[in-house]
Order: C-alpha cells, then sequence, then structure tokens
C-alpha cells in the first residue's frame, strides 16, 4: 500500500480562514463520492466554521485524564480502523496531552500517511521550528507548539491562506473569531497591524521559496534545460573591463520594467588564473549590482560562453546581457568572439542583449602573467643543486664504482637533479642544470671518454632525448610551482577584497578603520589619504594612522593615486608590483568612504537646517496666532475689570477672573509644550529612569481635563516600568488632553495599561473622526494639526513633545485605529528589569 497524500493550508495568523477552507473542501470531495472523514477539527465556538462541520462524518476522539482534567485528543487507532480515504487533522502543530499514542499531533498524522490515508491539515507560519525565535521577536510572544520545517516541507500540497492585516481586524471587530470579553486584548496585543504585516510576510515568502523549490525540481525530474520565464532573471556577463558598469545599469532599467526581476551579474574567469580583468573595476562592479538590488557571481570555467549558459539556465535566467566586443578587427581571426557564440547557442529560450558601449574596438590586451617570487635562499638553493651536484655526482659515478651503473641509469640519476633544481629554483636553473649535466654525461660517462666526441649514434640519441626531457620536465615544474604560488597569492587577495567589499557595503567601515587595515595589510608604519582642491593647491590629509604620516606623496615610500586631487600615501617600505592591484582597490574605496562620510555629515547638517526653519517658521505662524488669542482675552477681562464706566456685580467680576485664569493656563500650557520641544531639539532632556508603578504617575497625569472624562484601567498585577515619572506623566498629559480634544461629547476616553513580555504599553483610546493611515506619523511632528482642527485648540506640540519624551525614556509612542471608529495611542515601556511577568503564553484557541 503506498504512501498517503498530505496537504496542508497554511495560514499567517489565526482566524485567516484555513479550518474554512479545509471543511469546504472536504465537502467538495464529499459530493464527487470521496470517503472523507473529520479526525479532528476544533471551531472554538465560530459560528460559520461550526456550520460546515454538518453533513461531515466525525471519528469520535479519545477521552484523557490528565491533571485532574478530561481532555479530547484525536483517536489514532479509531481513525486507522475506520481507514477512510482522507481524513481531516486541524491544528498540524498541536502538542497531545500526556498519555496519547504520539507526542505531537504532526507524529499522529505521519501514522496516518504510512497506513495510506491521504490527510487534510493546517498550520500557522508561527508554528514552524525554523521561524520560533522570529516570530517571539516580532510578537513578543514564544509558540509552545512547534512542528518541523521538513514535515511541512514534505507536504504533497501547501495552499496558502491569504487575508490583509485591516481586513483580519474587522473579521475580529465583527466577532467572527473570538468572543467580545477577548476582543480588546487580542487587537491590542498579538493582533496588532505591525505583527499581521510581519507575520504575513514571512507566510508569503516562506511559501515563494517552496514554489521555488517545486520548480527546479520539476525541471531537475524532467530533464528540462531550457528557461522557463516564470519571472524574469537578467543575467549580465562581465569581463572586468570598464564596460561592465553600462551593462549592469542597463539590465538594472530592462528589471525596473517588470516587477519582481532579478539581476544576476556573473564573472568568469580561466582555471589558469590568467586574466587582464581589473580587480579594482570588478570591485566597482560588485558595489554597483548589490546597490541595484542584484547579487554579484564569480565562476571558474576554461570556455566562456558555454560557462556563461550554464550559469544562466542553472539560474532558469530569460535574458542575458552582453557587451559589444573590444576586440580589434584582426582579433576576429582567432574566432567570433563571446558574444556571437553566446547569440548562436543560446536558443529560443534565452534573449541575448548585445549592448554598445565607449571601449568597443578599442581592444582587449594581453593576459599580464603573474610572476611568483620563490624567495632568494630557494632561487640559490636551485643553482647549486643544477650546478655543482652533477659535478659531485659525475665525480662520484667515474672514481668511486668499479662496475658502470649504464649510460641509461646515470641519465636518469642526473634527470633527478635536474628536476630538484627546478623544484627549488625554477627554470633557469633547470635548464643550467640540463647542460652541465649534458656535458658531463658526454665527456666522462659515453664513450669515448674524455672527450666531446660521441662514437655509437644511440648514445647521440639517448643525450638528445635526456636533453629534451629535462627541459619539458623542468618547464612543467617551474609551471606547476609558479602556479602554485599565485594561486595563493590570488586566495590571499581574494580574501582581502572580499573582506573589504563586504565590510563597506554593510556600512562597518569608517575611514580610520579602512587606512588601518591598509597599514596592517601591506605591514606599513603609517598611511595617509591626502586630497587637494586644484594641481597647484597643497595637499591636505583627509585621514591617516600611524606615526608620522607623510604630507605630500612624493615624501612616501608608495603613492596611489585616486583620480586628479587625491592620493593614497604608504611609509615604511616599498611594494612589488603585484601589490599595487590590491592596494589600488583599497584607494578607490577610501575615496568612496570618505566622500560617503562627508555626504552623511552634509545630509544631517541639512536635515538640521531644515528642521530648524521649519520649525521657526510654524512657531512664528503659532505665535501669530494662537498665543495671542488667550493674550486678547485675558487683556479684555482685565481691562473691563478696571473700567470705571461699568458698575460688574460680584458674579461677573468672578466670570471675568475665571476667563483670565483660563487664558493664563493655556498659556502656561502652550508655553511649557515650547520650552519642552525646546529641550527636546537641543537635546537637553537628561531623563532621571526609576522603577515605578504605573498608577503612581497616570492617574495625576489626567488632572488636566474634565471628571469623568477618561475611564481608567490599570491592573494592579501589571510590573514596575523604568522611566522618568516626570516625563512620563506630561507624556501621558498630553495625549490624553488630545484624545479628550477629539472625543465625541458624552463619550469617555479609556486609559488602559498591559504587559507584554519585557515591556508595558498604555493605550488611550477615544472614539473620534480619527486619522487616515497617511497621516498617522505626521501628527506627531511639531506644528501639527490634523484635518479641520480650529485654531485656539493649540499649536500642535502635545503629540511631538510626548513621543520625545517617550523615545527620551526608552520607549515608543504610535497611532493606530481604533475598532469602530477612532484613534488608539499606544505607549511602549520597558519593564523593570527583574520584576516583569513572565512572557504570555497564547491560549489554544489563538494558537490554532
Amino acid at each position: 500500500m503506498g504512501r498517503g497524500k498530505l496537504r496542508i493550508y497554511l495560514g499567517a495568523a489565526p482566524g485567516v480562514g484555513k479550518t474554512y477552507a479545509m471543511l469546504a473542501e472536504a465537502h467538495r470531495r464529499v459530493e464527487r463520492g470521496t470517503d472523507c472523514v473529520v479526525a479532528f477539527v476544533e471551531h472554538y465556538g465560530r459560528p460559520r466554521t461550526e456550520a460546515l462541520l454538518h453533513g461531515l462524518e466525525e471519528v469520535s476522539r479519545r477521552s484523557i485524564v490528565h491533571d485532574g482534567g478530561v481532555f479530547a485528543e484525536m483517536d489514532v487507532a479509531a481513525v486507522l480502523e475506520r481507514r477512510p480515504a482522507v481524513a481531516l487533522v486541524d491544528e498540524l502543530a498541536h502538542t497531545n496531552v500526556p498519555g496519547s499514542r504520539n507526542a505531537k499531533r504532526w507524529q499522529d498524522v505521519e501514522e496516518l500517511l504510512r497506513a495510506g490515508i491521504d490527510v487534510v491539515s493546517t498550520v500557522n507560519i508561527q508554528h514552524l521550528e525554523s521561524l520560533g525565535d522570529v516570530v517571539e521577536s516580532i510578537t513578543g510572544v514564544r509558540q509552545r507548539d512547534a512542528v518541523p520545517d521538513e514535515v511541512v516541507r514534505r507536504a504533497d500540497q501547501i495552499e496558502l491562506v491569504d487575508m490583509s492585516p485591516q481586513a483580519l481586524r474587522r473579521r475580529m471587530a465583527h466577532g467572527n473569531i473570538y468572543k467580545p470579553d477577548k476582543l480588546d486584548a487580542a487587537l491590542s496585543n498579538y493582533f496588532r497591524p505591525g505583527n499581521l504585516t510581519a507575520l504575513r510576510e514571512l507566510a508569503l515568502l516562506w511559501v515563494a521559496d517552496r514554489v521555488d523549490e517545486y520548480l527546479q525540481q520539476y525541471r531537475g525530474e524532467h530533464n528540462i534545460r531550457s528557461t522557463w520565464q516564470a519571472r524574469e532573471r537578467i543575467t549580465v556577463g562581465l569581463t572586468g573591463g570598464p564596460e561592465g558598469r553600462t551593462l549592469i545599469r542597463r539590465a538594472a532599467r530592462m528589471a525596473a520594467k517588470g516587477s519582481g526581476s532579478e539581476i544576476l551579474a556573473v564573472y568568469i574567469a580561466r582555471s589558469d588564473g590568467l586574466t587582464s580583468a581589473s580587480p579594482k573595476e570588478l570591485a566597482v562592479q560588485r558595489r554597483l549590482v548589490e546597490d541595484l538590488g542584484g547579487t554579484f557571481h564569480h565562476v571558474i570555467g576554461d570556455d566562456i560562453p558555454s560557462a556563461l549558459l550554464a550559469f544562466a539556465r542553472g539560474v532558469n535566467a530569460t535574458q542575458v546581457v552582453l557587451g559589444s566586443s573590444r576586440r580589434k578587427s584582426w582579433q576576429y581571426i582567432f574566432g567570433p568572439g563571446v558574444g556571437a557564440t553566446v547569440a548562436r547557442e543560446s536558443g529560443p529560450d534565452l534573449d541575448v542583449h548585445i549592448v554598445t558601449h565607449d571601449e568597443v574596438a578599442k581592444g582587449r590586451g594581453l593576459p599580464v602573467a603573474r610572476g611568483a617570487r620563490l624567495g632568494r635562499s630557494r632561487i640559490i638553493g636551485g643553482w647549486l643543486t643544477g650546478v655543482l651536484a652533477p659535478v659531485l655526482l659525475a665525480f662520484l659515478l667515474t672514481t668511486t664504482l668499479d662496475d658502470p651503473l649504464g649510460l641509461a641509469n646515470d641519465v636518469l640519476i642526473f634527470l633527478f637533479l635536474t628536476v630538484l633544481a627546478a623544484l627549488f629554483g625554477g627554470l633557469r636553473p633547470a635548464l643550467a642544470s640540463a647542460a652541465v649535466s649534458s656535458l658531463l654525461l658526454n665527456y666522462y660517462l659515453t664513450p669515448p671518454l674524455h672527450t666531446l666526441d660521441i662514437a655509437e649514434p644511440k648514445n647521440f640519441v639517448a643525450l638528445l632525448v635526456f636533453v629534451a626531457v629535462v627541459v619539458a620536465v623542468a618547464s612543467v615544474v617551474d609551471l606547476a610551482a609558479r602556479r602554485t604560488q599565485q594561486a595563493a597569492r590570488l586566495r590571499a587577495e581574494s580574501e582581502i577584497l572580499s573582506f573589504l567589499a563586504g565590510s563597506v557595503l554593510r556600512g562597518e567601515t569608517t575611514l580610520d578603520a579602512l587606512l588601518e587595515r591598509v597599514r596592517e595589510t601591506f605591514a606599513m608604519e603609517s598611511v595617509a589619504l591626502l586630497e587637494r582642491e586644484g594641481e597647484v593647491a597643497p595637499w591636505t590629509r583627509a585621514g591617516s594612522v600611524g606615526p608620522q604620516p607623510v604630507h605630500r606623496p612624493e615624501d612616501a615610500d608608495v603613492d596611489m593615486p585616486v583620480g586628479d586631487h587625491m592620493a593614497l600615501a604608504l611609509s615604511g617600505r616599498v611594494l612589488p608590483a603585484e601589490d599595487r592591484r590590491v592596494l589600488a582597490a583599497f584607494a578607490a574605496q577610501a575615496a568612496v568612504v570618505l566622500d560617503r562620510e562627508r555626504l552623511v555629515g552634509e545630509a544631517s547638517q541639512a536635515r538640521e537646517l531644515a528642521e530648524g526653519n521649519r520649525i521657526r517658521t510654524a512657531l512664528l505662524a503659532a505665535v501669530s496666532h494662537d498665543l495671542r488669542t488667550p493674550l486678547a482675552g485675558i487683556k479684555a477681562a482685565v481691562s473691563s475689570l478696571r473700567s470705571d464706566d461699568v458698575e460688574w456685580s460680584e458674579e461677573d467680576r468672578a466670570e471675568l477672573l475665571a476667563g483670565i485664569e483660563q487664558g493664563a493656563d493655556r498659556l502656561d500650557h502652550l508655553v511649557g509644550n515650547l520650552l519642552d520641544m525646546s529641550r527636546l531639539q537641543t537635546g537637553t532632556v537628561t531623563p532621571l529612569i526609576r522603577e515605578i508603578d504605573l498608577d503612581e504617575v497616570v492617574p495625576m497625569a489626567l488632572g488636566g481635563v474634565p471628571e469623568h472624562s477618561v475611564d481608567l484601567d490599570i491592573p494592579e498585577s501589571l510590573p514596575m516600568v523604568a522611566v522618568d515619572p516626570g516625563l512620563l506623566e506630561r507624556a501621558v498629559a498630553n495625549i490624553v488632553e488630545n484624545a479628550v480634544k477629539y472625543s465625541p461629547a458624552g463619550q469617555r476616553v479609556t486609559v488602559a495599561a498591559s504587559a507584554l513580555g519585557a515591556r508595558v504599553e498604555v493605550r488611550v483610546v477615544d472614539g473620534g473622526p480619527g486619522v487616515p493611515d497617511d497621516a498617522k506619523e505626521h501628527i506627531f511632528e511639531p506644528f501639527q494639526r490634523h484635518g479641520d482642527a480650529p485654531r485656539g485648540a493649540g499649536i500642535g506640540l502635545g503629540l511631538a513633545v510626548a513621543r520625545g519624551f517617550a523615545e527620551a525614556m526608552g520607549g515608543t509612542l504610535a497611532a493606530e485605529d481604533t475598532p469602530g471608529g477612532g484613534l488608539t495611542m499606544v505607549l511602549t515601556l520597558t519593564a523593570a528589569a527583574g520584576l516583569g511577568r513572565g512572557r504570555p503564553e497564547l491560549s489554544a484557541e489563538a494558537a490554532s
């Protein structure tokens, strides 16, 4: 009997409709005549899900007693005995009650599959084992139940049940998921829009990766070599020449025309290590392609067109971008070139684009051979082995041996010495050894002896063969030795350049750190980056490390120009020519880092100036009206009281005095907010953090709002928070006053607090008109009043000050929609260390 098939409905969060989709699928199968039963489905009191259970056969559950309670679990034995064609098993990641047949429900499902029963199941993305830490960092909740990723990957079908966060929250607000008593807690904790959006993205990306895996697996199983244009993948062939940047930008423009397109730049190097590519240019092109959102690949291959096409088909590319050949006209006698060959052999599944550029027909140049330095001691050893050792050997063979070994054996011994000379000293000592050995063999060991004449032709042939073999072997041994040295050097260079490129792309390298890296890499005493404004202007140091850095490139032991007005100057020793290639990459990167640091500084200054100008403009606008309005009221009331023309009654006098007091309070509030904003802008707010209970601070912040306008809900079980009590009181007061101002008459504002992991949240909920999503961040900017807020209602600093104080204490302040209408301000604070409650666990209902 074959193994059953597994189909999984995957969701981003509870309530998206996984179980509903599974039951709907069951009804369709039953209508087609399939024997389908419900092995285990939990509806959690959701009426629409419960209604779909009607008409489906349910296998009775197994009751298990544990810790004094009775729990119902899936009866695997009963399902196996029933042997349906399809079994519905909800909550694949569920942990069974101790005493069950298996510890996990996915293990129950494995038993059913081994028995040949098809299974339809459900699981949420947060229950995948590999995503546990990611989900915890997003939601603050550690999942108790988990299923190994491989179990889900092995499923025959995975169907994503998707729903936008807004739609899911509306579904919850309508009571379709949780009961009303659990609604507020769910919406304000796990089911916040940010959490749901992040979980949805995780689910979409995970399913997209599985789809790509299935596609590659199918193509491999069916030996499909052609490209399937499921998505645009553009491969850019690079040579290391200056035209590469043009090709990359052209490919980026092509990718921008279609959604989801990828750019894959590939440089193919020959296996012998010889290349005319510029490491500096390749580093620039790598950085460019990664800045444009693509990836850079380094491939080894002797046949460039074949290697390029193999790479393109391997990544399922749909287009290949190549540059017009840089070869001169006469060089085409050696072949049609890479571009023409790729276009001819690409076939109908790959579109090949040949892009013109400024380097066309300017010549590629010849490959530059990399000489390897063998070292002084090795070269001396090679010459001694190649010249003196044959003389000593000839002396031993002619004076100490009574019975000659024969010319063939003598030749082999001299050949061995020549090979040793090649290993130690390279080609030249080996050739010298061949010449000396042939003369010694001819004079001392080839009849007639002690003369250069050769009597027998076979001996002459033997000596010629000896010389030819010696030259050939010495050349091969020398080439292998040099290739080994070259490979070691290239590996070291590639590691240095890879570290350099990666650290700079990640933004980890400052100019001083990069210069220090240069000093360590090349064992220099000091390194300086020099620049000047013009040809005759003096040099200035943009950065330096080490003692006594030079002031001019002429004074340095090594200088590497970077453009026309910048140079990298090194002091300590003279570098060989081959080291200058890596140094050029460092120099170019140093210039980039310097420019980036200056641009960051200039951008920061520009932002500060722009913000200062905006604040000054807004302040003048606010002072021109909002501060003059209460002053005008106070002035009018005082003038009335001092007037001798009117006899004011006690009631009138009291009313005028109350108006003066109210205007003074408004002025005090406005000036206080202005001073607080000024402190925040100048960075002079220094919070005095201490541990305190929320119920000691929040009630004091409600003194500025009318009585009976706020409902306060702060549980006594909340952990203490690490805050500055004064700043927290001002922040909460501003938030509550803003909420009361915009709430409808007669409707109270709710101030509630709850704990979530290592955080404590204070939520201020109003039922006012609310704020559109695109304006939620603008309301926290200084001097911003949303919508048609009337003049005199404030100068728009309250929320800006509240957020500034919250961030100064290490917290956050954000705005969310209130279910049913209105705005909810969420103030997140840090729970005091060691005093927080344990992490909250999802209920069984929320884990479904």
